[in-house]
């Protein structure tokens, strides 16, 4: 088998040297121009605004969660008789005689779902309520 014998010459690796310079310049060029339009995208579009509210959103929703699980829950719990919110079921077949099996239906976790999901609504309403009025009362200084 004849092998292809390669020109390994100075001038030869010096072109192929100068090929490879060419095309790593056009990436560079081809990469800054795509994060300078992902810069424009996030400027222009607000996801940096939008990833702010977010991130207070979430932490408002699992605040709210806190709250509702540990103060609301067992409150209403209290008033209803003493029991565990979450934990209301509604039994359409029992449980066979070795304990396993059944179903039922946990309307009392939909339930403090439901709260939770109020609760939380409110909180937020109430946040963007303060930055509007916050806006408006700067608007009147200036």
């Amino acid at each position: 088998m004849a092998t292809k014998k390669t020109d390994v010459s100075p001038n030869a690796l010096l072109k192929e040297a100068k090929i490879l310079e060419k095309a790593a310049e056009k990436a560079l060029v081809a990469s800054k121009s795509q994060a300078g339009g992902f810069i424009n995208f996030v400027r222009e579009q607000g996801v940096v605004g939008l990833a702010v509210g977010l991130a207070v959103g979430t932490a408002a929703g699992a605040a709210v969660k806190q709250i509702v699980d540990g103060f609301i829950n067992p409150l209403v719990g209290f008033l209803i008789g003493g029991i565990d919110l979450a934990k209301l079921k509604w039994v359409i077949v029992g449980p066979h005689a070795d304990g396993t099996g059944g179903l039922a239906f946990g309307w009392g976790a939909i339930l403090s779902a439901f709260i939770t999901l109020i609760a939380t609504a409110f909180v937020i309403y109430w946040l963007v309520h303060i930055a509007k009025l916050d806006r408006l009362d700067k608007k009147k200084d200036a």
